[in-house]
């Protein structure tokens, strides 16, 4: 708990670094979506690197959670470990944080088979609580794609016990 003038010193040092920082900016800034390849989802850019600003994944997003995709066709998962940030009951991930992991993941599954769209509809189903500070693996895959619709299921697999399902609709 630094006093006032402690606080305002250093409030005007990190002014002075974020003005130094500004002067890297790149003249073209990076696209804000980057278009999949026709045959699935890029090879060589992970989901987050497609959304460079996502919440969930976009490693320029400085509040994005501490998620890391992978696609192992069919299926994509999903490696996190959530601190106390992420809380909500004491020790454990707060539903909300689930949510939002879950809404990529099942878009990450989505992406393999080449049907990526907005969510409709997004239900969890939670077992037993997803604990903070251990490492929680989210796994998602496709169930059924129709003309308008796709449907996707995932779960979190924490310590060998699965902590929550989910279902998806995106159309």
């Amino acid at each position: 708990a630094p006093s006032p003038d402690e606080t305002a010193r250093l409030t005007a040092q990190l002014r002075a670094v974020a003005d130094e920082l500004e002067t890297h900016l790149p003249e073209n800034p990076l696209p804000r979506f980057i278009q999949p390849e026709e045959d699935g989802p890029p090879k060589d850019v992970p989901l987050g690197g497609a959304m460079p600003y996502d919440v969930v994944v976009g490693p320029f997003n400085p509040i994005a959670l501490p998620v890391e995709l992978d696609f192992e066709p069919p299926r994509a998962l999903g490696r996190a470990i959530f601190g106390v940030a992420y809380e909500g009951a004491p020790g454990c991930v707060h539903g909300a944080i689930l949510a939002a992991t879950f809404d990529i993941i099942l878009t990450a599954a989505n992406a393999i088979e080449g049907a990526v769209g907005p969510t409709v509809r997004l239900a969890l189903h939670y077992q037993r609580p997803t604990l903070t500070d251990e490492e929680a693996v989210f796994e998602g895959w496709v169930t059924e794609v129709t003309d308008r619709r796709v449907f996707s299921k995932g779960r979190i697999v924490q310590g060998g016990v699965v902590t929550v399902e989910a279902d998806g609709e995106f159309a």
